[in-house]
């Protein structure tokens, strides 16, 4: 696996590409980028059209859930989106928290805040906002937000305890998060595990589903629950270019598999972090 500064590089590189296309241009081009790239964001990509607050423009077929059909956000609420994109999840939330709540959205890759925030002044929403950070590193302030969402996204981050840890932070007592990410069951081949192309593509940047839990756990989370789980499905085009033959059958057998869940937890009534 790369250096923390490489991976990064390598996602804001990718995601750059992305942001320059539609949705409709990322499914068909070859492999979800331009190029013959390894990714395939599609994979993972869940229908929002049915979804109020749905905004074409702002949707890149990036998620692997739709966290807001669980994270019980109320009108009046302050939302943190994590990773926020084109803003698909912020304008969604922002639906259901009304003129009277708000809605931030945070991403580290310069072309997607600006088309966030572009697509949010043609909806002429002023309680949208967009902010440029890091996870691990948050531009917000303590004991300030409701509700946590994120789609896809935490996978990506090296430094998972450092990104539970912000998100705890910033989360208001009582407070609570339900993200949507993708996470491990069983060994995945050290090919996979070690392409850079792949962890953007929220493969290889995906720790064990046991091990995400328990550090959501050690970082002071209440009442985890899986709120939704499915097994992610890779083509056969895009696995024999990683795997042999025996690892394949293994992987078709259910040896080792890729869960996309969407997960919930609680802060408990303090704001210590």
């Amino acid at each position: 696996m790369k250096e923390p500064k490489e991976l990064k590089s390598k996602v804001i590189e990718i995601y750059s590409e992305i942001a320059l296309q539609s949705k409709d241009e990322n499914a068909t081009s070859c492999c979800g980028v331009g190029g013959c790239s390894t990714v395939d964001h599609e994979i993972f990509a869940e229908d929002y059209s049915r979804i109020k607050g749905y905004n074409k423009d702002a949707d890149l077929g990036l998620g692997c859930g739709i966290p807001t059909e669980f994270a019980q956000i109320k009108e009046g609420d302050t939302v943190l989106d994590l990773g926020s994109g084109a803003g698909n999840d912020c304008f969604v939330a922002r639906e259901i928290v009304g003129s009277t709540g708000k809605v931030i959205g945070v991403d580290m890759t310069p072309i997607m805040i600006k088309k966030a925030r572009e697509n949010a002044e043609k909806l002429n929403f002023n309680n949208v906002e967009f902010r440029y950070g890091e996870i691990e590193d948050l531009p917000v302030n303590d004991c300030t937000i409701d509700v946590v969402v994120s789609n896809c996204v935490l996978n990506l981050v090296p430094n998972k305890e450092k990104a539970f840890q912000e998100m705890y932070r910033v989360i208001k007592p009582q407070g609570h998060f339900s993200v949507s990410d993708v996470v491990l069951n069983g060994d995945l081949p050290a090919a996979l595990k070690n392409d850079a192309e792949m962890y953007a593509g929220c493969v290889s940047g995906a720790i064990q589903l046991e091990e995400y839990m328990g550090l959501l756990k050690t970082t002071g989370f209440k009442n985890l629950s899986i709120q939704k789980q499915k097994v992610t499905i890779l083509p056969d085009e895009i696995l024999a270019q990683y795997l042999n033959k025996g690892e394949i059958d293994l992987y078709k057998k259910g040896e080792f598999s890729i869960l996309s869940i969407t997960v919930y937890g609680e802060k408990g009534s303090t704001c210590c972090c």
